[in-house]
C-alpha cells in the first residue's frame, strides 16, 4: 500500500484563481440574461431607451469578491482586439443578435458564430476577439451577458505574427469587460 505522502507527490493539486468553474459561470450568465429579459435591470439600461449605435455600451449587473457580471451592447465594426482575461476565467450568453468570436487555436485563429441563446466559456489563457456579427438581422443591438471570476483586473492584447504565433503588444489594468472598443 502506498503512503499518503507518495500519493500527494504523484498527484499535484492545480492552483485555480477562483472557486467558481466554467459551468458555474455559464449558469450565472444564463440567469443574468433571463433577468435582463424579464426587466430586472431596466433601471440601468440607457436612460433614453435608445442603445448607443457608435460605441459599445456596458453595465455591471453584479460585483463581489468572486465575480463580476456585465451586460454588453455590441455595435458593428467595433472589435475588442485579440486579448486574454489575465488571471480570470469567463463565460457569456448571447441575449439578442449575433457575435463572432475568433480565438487563438495554437497556430491560427478559429472563428465561431454565436447567436441568441448560445453560450461560450473562456478558460485561463484563452485569447480571443469578439465582434458584432455583420449578418445580424435582429432588431436593436446585439446584447450579451458576461461573467468573470475572479473579477477582471488586467487584460493583455496580442497580434498574430508572420510565423503564426502570438506576440503580446500590451497589458492594461482594467475592470471593464472585453476591453476598450476599437
Amino acid at each position: 500500500m502506498r503512503s499518503a505522502s507518495h500519493r500527494a507527490r504523484s498527484a499535484p493539486q492545480l492552483s485555480l484563481p477562483t472557486r467558481l468553474r466554467p459551468h458555474d459561470l455559464l449558469r450565472i450568465t444564463d440567469q443574468g440574461a433571463s433577468d435582463v429579459l424579464d426587466g430586472r435591470f431596466d433601471d440601468i439600461l440607457p436612460e433614453s431607451g435608445l442603445w448607443p449605435t457608435e460605441e459599445r455600451w456596458s453595465a455591471r449587473l453584479h460585483a463581489d469578491d468572486d465575480l463580476d457580471v456585465w451586460l454588453i451592447s455590441w455595435v458593428p465594426d467595433k472589435s475588442t482586439e485579440l486579448h486574454d482575461h489575465a488571471g480570470s476565467i469567463g463565460a457569456l450568453t448571447v441575449l439578442s443578435g449575433s457575435l463572432i468570436e475568433s480565438r487563438w487555436a495554437g497556430n491560427e485563429l478559429k472563428s465561431r458564430h454565436l447567436d441568441a441563446g448560445d453560450q461560450a466559456s473562456f478558460p485561463l489563457g484563452w485569447v480571443h476577439d469578439v465582434i458584432h456579427a455583420p449578418d445580424t438581422t435582429a432588431p436593436g443591438p446585439t446584447l450579451s451577458v458576461h461573467a468573470y471570476s475572479p473579477p477582471l483586473t488586467a487584460m493583455s492584447y496580442y497580434e498574430v505574427t508572420e510565423h503564426s504565433s502570438l506576440r503580446r503588444t500590451r497589458t492594461e489594468l482594467t475592470d471593464e469587460p472585453e476591453g476598450a472598443s476599437k
